[in-house]
């Protein structure tokens, strides 16, 4: 049976020791049992006869009995094997015959001397029912169909007789009977149509028994295992039975077993010991030598150092035999002195679930040792933060002990068990991580069809290195997962899409969420500012999108553009810079398409070179708004460059701003300018002082454009673009 691939094993009830087992070779799924736990299996021996009286045709080595040992599907019905414990002997299951199980035969047999003997009673499956110790054995077909008869047998199997349990057909779905092995009342249960509900019909054979059994009503018969052998389990055991003659009721003072005799041991109570296996050898049977890999000279795991240990002989006794004297196979085991042995199997855990901790927390440590000596070993325990202790007999008592981490980080946790034999160590890492207080999820508003975007997730506080980020991104439910606060992504396909991020560091997690606006037509222009801004830049987005918001009010405004179809995204980092969204209109006939556009462009792009964007930062500081470098040649904002740089660009700027001055005085038309104030608490936030009154006309910037791009032009194109800030 070691050599089985699969094994499925079934105790039988009543009788010590004794068990059924299916082992699977070669693909062959074959029955064996057992009267020793396991010590010696056996193939069961078929019937000579069918349930017919027929020759079956089916004699060992080549044809066996083999028994279904599955358990059923529905708890209402036994098991393809039956046993009771207060019917020992009485075994009754679903099985075929031949050289191996087959799946879809399930014949049924009946032993009553413990699988010595077996009788076929029915050719397909039933339910089966024992009542009153086993007395009466109640069947009933294991079918699709309904039915109204069952067959119950009051001699072990031997003869088998018919009842209507009820006048109309019904589908039966199980068997029950009353509380008490002794009950002679059962229920059927099952249904009359799939729609109808359960019904139950009740069957009582206590009229079929004229009286309570008497002790001339039973007999006995002796326990022996396939070989004829009456010590079983180092006892001999007899029990009595109801005479297949006597029509009597057991009842409840039933008792199965008459007597029992202590064996004298012999070599078949004994088995091979622990890291020994049993001889394959003809010439040498039923002798137990040590496995390749086990040296009985060594000392139990469990040996303490100053006391004795007996090796091994290669067999014990086998378990719950009760055998006493003759062979006694372990007498020649020595004495020996525990050695002081190695530490080995040393692990380290916590108290909880999670290693990650919040600063400030204890961390509870449980040290555990699976082999050597314990007494005697030294524990030396190195927390990674610079403190180390040392413990005496840690595992001996299963003690426990706490640490505190101050500040965030990775902790090497290692433990030394050492003594005179050895040494093992064991190591465990803690994370000490802050809770993330916030996050925040940088995109830029707009961006184009199959244009890359870089998708950046701003945690606080900053300890990126042990934080995994999730990653959703349209309609997937699957995230994406990273190491990095950054994802880099494209999107194909025109429109709104959310982007959500979730960060997660130690207990806590976090997350936000944003909208892009994937475009098909816009343009790009690339911002720079005066360099003195970078001294008021926070790098944070808060100050980011204010900054951005102030830019774009400021273009729509002085080109009579409508908001939404502007946008200004400042990047992060420095120098400051930023971008300029243009949407293209897209109402126009193609022709007249391309000339709009192009104008509209061409006169930003002047506005922008001409300085006429700008706005005030707190303390009056002036911040002028211009192309980037890649588009534009214009004069640099440096403040740096010298003296002589300083007074040139202070000059131009005074002609320039008279020149502004002049012009709007001849249109008589107001001033515009904008100012940005810093709040206090974030120092950052802008705020641009405009005149909103409704009959206040802004047609500054039209020098820049022509008759067929007037402001009026420009202005009636407001709305017709699907940027929202």
């Amino acid at each position: 049976i070691r050599k089985a691939s699969l094994l499925v094993g079934k105790m039988v009830k009543g009788v010590k020791g004794v068990f059924l087992a299916n082992q699977k070779i070669n693909g062959k799924v074959t029955t064996l049992i057992t009267f020793n736990k396991g010590r010696n299996w056996d193939y069961l021996i078929p019937p000579a006869t069918d349930m017919n009286g027929k020759p079956t045709v089916c004699k060992p080595p080549d044809c066996h009995l083999n028994l279904h040992l599955r358990w059923p599907d529905n708890p209402y019905v036994s098991g393809m094997v039956h046993t009771k414990d207060t019917a020992p002997g009485l075994i009754m299951g679903a099985g075929n015959l031949g050289a191996q199980l087959v799946e879809y035969k399930e014949e049924m047999y009946i032993t009553s001397d413990c699988g010595k003997t077996w009788r076929q009673v029915f050719e397909e499956e039933h339910h089966i029912l024992y009542l009153d110790h086993g007395g009466v054995i109640v069947a009933i077909k294991d079918t699709s169909i309904p039915l109204k008869i069952l067959k119950f047998s009051v001699d072990e199997g031997q003869t088998w007789s018919t009842h209507n349990f009820t006048s109309i057909s019904v589908y039966v779905d199980g068997l029950l009977s009353e509380p008490g092995d002794e009950t002679l009342v059962m229920t059927v249960f099952g249904h009359i149509s799939y729609q109808s509900d359960w019904e139950l019909v009740k069957v009582d054979f206590r009229p079929s028994f004229p009286h309570e059994c008497t002790d001339e009503d039973y007999e006995s018969w002796d326990l022996t295992n396939l070989q004829g052998d009456h010590c079983i389990m180092g006892q001999q055991r007899t029990f009595r039975r109801r005479k297949n003659s006597s029509w009597c009721i057991k009842g409840k003072n039933f008792m199965s077993a008459l007597s029992s005799k202590v064996c004298e041991c012999s070599s078949s109570d004994f088995l091979c010991d622990y890291g020994f296996e049993l001889s394959l050898s003809k010439s040498e049977p039923n002798m137990c030598f040590a496995d390749f890999w086990f040296n009985p000279k060594v000392s139990a795991e469990d040996c303490i150092i100053g006391k004795s240990y007996k090796s091994s002989t290669g067999y014990r006794k086998v378990l719950s035999n009760i055998c006493k004297g003759g062979v006694d196979l372990q007498k020649n085991s020595s004495q020996h002195v525990c050695p002081l042995t190695a530490p080995k199997g040393l692990q380290i855990s916590i108290k909880g679930e999670s290693l990650a901790i919040k600063p400030g927390e204890y961390v509870t440590f449980i040290v555990k040792q699976n082999q050597g000596d314990t007494l005697n070993t030294k524990y030396q325990v190195n927390f990674g933060d610079g403190i180390k202790a040392n413990y005496i007999n840690l595992t001996l008592r299963g003690e426990t002990f706490q640490h505190q981490y101050e500040n965030p980080g990775v902790y090497h946790v290692s433990v030394v068990a050492k003594n005179a034999a050895g040494q093992d160590e064991a190591v465990i890492f803690i994370q000490v991580h802050p809770p993330l207080q916030a996050l925040h999820l940088e995109v830029v508003p707009a961006v184009g069809r199959n244009q890359e975007v870089n998708l950046t997730a701003i945690i606080l506080p900053r300890n990126s290195n042990f934080t995994l980020f999730y990653w959703w991104i349209g309609n997937i439910i699957q995230p994406v997962l990273s190491l990095e606060n950054f994802l880099i992504t494209s999107f194909a396909e025109a429109g709104e899409v959310r982007v959500t991020v979730q960060a997660s560091c130690g207990n806590s997690m976090l997350q936000d969420s944003k909208i892009i606006q994937v475009l098909d037509h816009y343009q790009v222009l690339p911002l720079r500012f005066s360099e003195h801004l970078d001294l008021y830049n926070p790098n944070i987005p808060a100050w980011r999108e204010d900054v951005g918001h102030v830019v774009t009010q400021r273009i729509a405004q002085e080109m009579c553009l409508p908001e939404e179809s502007l946008m200004t995204v400042i990047k992060p980092g420095l120098p400051t810079t930023g971008d300029f969204y243009v949407l293209l209109s897209t109402n126009h006939p193609e022709g007249k398409k391309n000339v709009f556009n192009d104008k509209r462009l061409a006169a930003i792009k002047q506005s922008l070179n001409a300085q006429n964007i700008s706005f005030f930062m707190r303390g009056g500081k002036r911040v002028l708004v211009a192309l980037g470098r890649s588009d534009s040649d214009s004069q640099s904002f440096r403040g740096s460059n010298g003296y002589w740089v300083i007074m040139a660009l202070f000059v131009i700027s005074l002609v320039v701003i008279g020149a502004i001055i002049l012009y709007k005085f001849k249109r008589k038309l107001p001033g515009r300018n904008v100012y940005a104030q810093m709040q206090n608490e974030k120092e950052q936030e802008m705020t641009s002082p405009v005149n909103h009154r409704e009959d206040t006309q802004n047609t500054q910037g039209e020098e820049f454009i022509d008759d067929d791009l007037d402001c009026q032009t420009l202005g009636n194109a407001r709305g017709k673009y699907g940027i929202s800030l």
